[in-house]
């Protein structure tokens, strides 16, 4: 008799707002784990990206270098063939662009992008407490996407202690104060379920351009390779190396002293 009482006295909005409270436990939870999963998938591949450029694309650069020297080479022995000269002209412009695109790879230190369990666990925190679509206040959807920013670069960097630090950070600002009443909250929290299942439909799109990517193309290919006790990237740059060589040895016949 009591409970039914008790839940005669509870108002309409305020049993909607539980409800909607626990989906919305559930849409973080997902959110969370969404948004985890592409950032694992984003450091992946960038960490890829960065051992390719080292093993393959810096001797790609240089063997552009070489092909250029070799179209120019024959362009200036044939001064009069114009297919000679505008082939030795696109060979430098591709030179030209491998080498500025490879030197700015060329200073970044290559990391193995292997998050650990306690990290993961940091990061689904980290992103169920801040993440932007859990507001609709302008000023604190600010704030957490700032936060969020670099939530994701310190996950990336695997940097457990950043991590704490950004919830720390977040859990003590005024924006975190929540405002009281059933009818409003309700309504907050409304909101935030429609903010979060757009989130959702983002991060699936987003994941989905990188899964269709080249680069995770490579990412498959190599994983492969590995399941047969291969280094994939390293036998492309062990080709690439040979094509060096030759291409070398075909100027140091043909045009000594030209090769850099």
């Amino acid at each position: 008799m009591t409970t039914t009482r008790q839940t005669r006295g509870v108002k309409p909005e305020e049993r909607e707002l539980a409800r909607k409270r626990r989906a919305q436990e559930r849409f973080e939870a997902e959110l969370a784990e969404c948004e985890l999963r592409l950032a694992s998938l984003r450091g992946e591949l960038g960490a890829l990206e960065q051992r390719y450029l080292k093993l393959v694309g810096l001797p790609y650069a240089e063997l552009d270098e070489l092909r250029a020297q070799v179209a120019e080479h024959l362009a200036a022995e044939n001064p009069e063939n114009e297919r000679l000269q505008r082939a030795a002209q696109e060979a430098r412009r591709r030179a030209n662009e491998s080498r500025a695109a490879a030197s700015v790879k060329e200073s970044e230190t290559t990391k193995q992008f292997s998050p650990t369990p306690a990290l993961k666990r940091a990061y689904r925190e980290v992103a169920k407490r801040i993440h932007p679509d859990l507001t609709t206040n302008p000023t604190d959807r600010a704030r957490r996407q700032e936060l969020m920013a670099e939530a994701n670069e310190a996950y990336q960097q695997g940097d457990e202690s950043r991590l704490a630090k950004i919830l720390d950070a977040y859990e003590s600002c005024p924006e975190a104060v929540e405002g009281e009443g059933a009818g409003a909250e309700l309504v907050r929290v409304i909101r935030k379920l429609s903010l979060m299942k757009n989130r959702l439909v983002e991060i699936e799109t987003e994941f989905q351009t990188l899964v269709n990517s080249d680069l995770h193309l490579l990412k498959i290919q190599v994983e492969d390779a590995q399941e047969q006790g291969r280094d994939l990237l390293a036998e492309m740059a062990e080709k690439v190396r040979k094509r060096i060589a030759d291409l070398r040895e075909r100027l140091e016949t043909t045009a000594p002293g030209r090769v850099h």
